[in-house]
């Protein structure tokens, strides 16, 4: 069957790919909406989950942890500015048993890292959701330098301006070694923030990684394709980027990417055409779900 011209959903069946129209039409990743559940399956929902809502997923409104407008408009509705009390609003968004905090939107900039740094009661910190939270580089150097995240699994930093230079900082950290989930969503990585993480020894634990709007082109897709430090990812979203068919045509010959499951190519730049003969001669051993445009 031709590849149709919306979000496409692949299965693989006894060595046949499948394609199928899902429930909802392209255009599911815009800013605010849902990035990873709903239409894209269970690809990072439910390991992020914690205070009822979805930890480090991409949503907007009153969806995180049904806080609402509590704490002077910082309950993850549209705050205009950092909270009054940074501490105190940190403590609020941490979990019981210390190993989750919700930071969604607060807006706690430069200075809120720098206090979440120095936080005794992040020590054993696993998930880290800091969407939205104007951090730049700056934000992602005090993170990366501070061994109070040295337990961190799941990282959000979707929509922090973060360039490549707050990737390589990712990549090079001794204290980044323990990550499994990587979203780094509307950032400004690129090809070199890309080819940093895949250079690097602290991506070889990750089995989800997004990099939706980050500008990558083929040039990313390769260095994606051919590192083994991608060994255990099994879910890669690279929504909304450069990439053309040659760099699909890399991510589904890899001879590294053997635990992948799902790959989103949402748009992209690809031959929808030549996109069919390519997924239907694809040699991931694991791929079950791939989506194009």
């Amino acid at each position: 069957m031709p590849i149709h011209k919306k979000i496409v959903q692949g299965a693989l069946v006894l060595g046949w790919l499948v394609w199928s129209l899902p429930a909802m039409a392209a255009g599911e990743h815009s800013e605010g909406q849902e990035h990873i559940s709903g239409n894209h399956g269970d690809a990072g929902a439910a390991k992020g989950e914690h205070g009822g809502g979805n930890h480090g997923a991409h949503v907007s409104g009153n969806k995180h942890g049904g806080a609402g407008g509590k704490h002077g408009g910082h309950g993850y509705g549209r705050p205009t500015g950092p909270p009054a009390d940074i501490p105190a609003h940190i403590k609020e968004r941490l979990d019981p048993d210390g190993t989750k905090v919700n930071l969604n939107r607060s807006l706690i900039g430069v200075k809120g890292m720098q206090v979440l740094a120095d936080m005794p009661e992040l020590k054993n910190v696993k998930s880290l959701a800091l969407q939205g939270n104007t951090l730049g580089d700056e934000g992602v150097r005090i993170l990366t330098t501070s061994e109070t995240f040295k337990h961190t699994e799941n990282l959000s930093l979707w929509g922090n301006k973060v360039s490549a230079q707050g990737a390589k900082m990712i990549a090079e950290s001794p204290n980044m070694k323990n990550l499994r989930e990587l979203k780094l969503t509307r950032n400004q990585i690129g090809d070199e923030g890309v080819e940093a993480l895949a250079a690097s020894e602290n991506s070889s634990g990750l089995t989800f990684v997004d990099f939706s709007a980050n500008e990558i082109s083929d040039r990313g897709a390769l260095a994606i394709a051919n590192s083994p430090q991608f060994a255990n990812l099994k879910r890669l979203d690279l929504y909304n980027n450069r990439i053309t068919t040659e760099g699909m045509k890399a991510l589904l010959q890899s001879k590294n990417l053997k635990s992948l499951e799902m790959l989103i190519l949402v748009r992209n730049e690809i031959d929808l055409e030549k996109a069919d003969e390519l997924a239907k001669n694809q040699s991931l051993p694991n791929l079950r779900r791939l989506e194009l445009e």
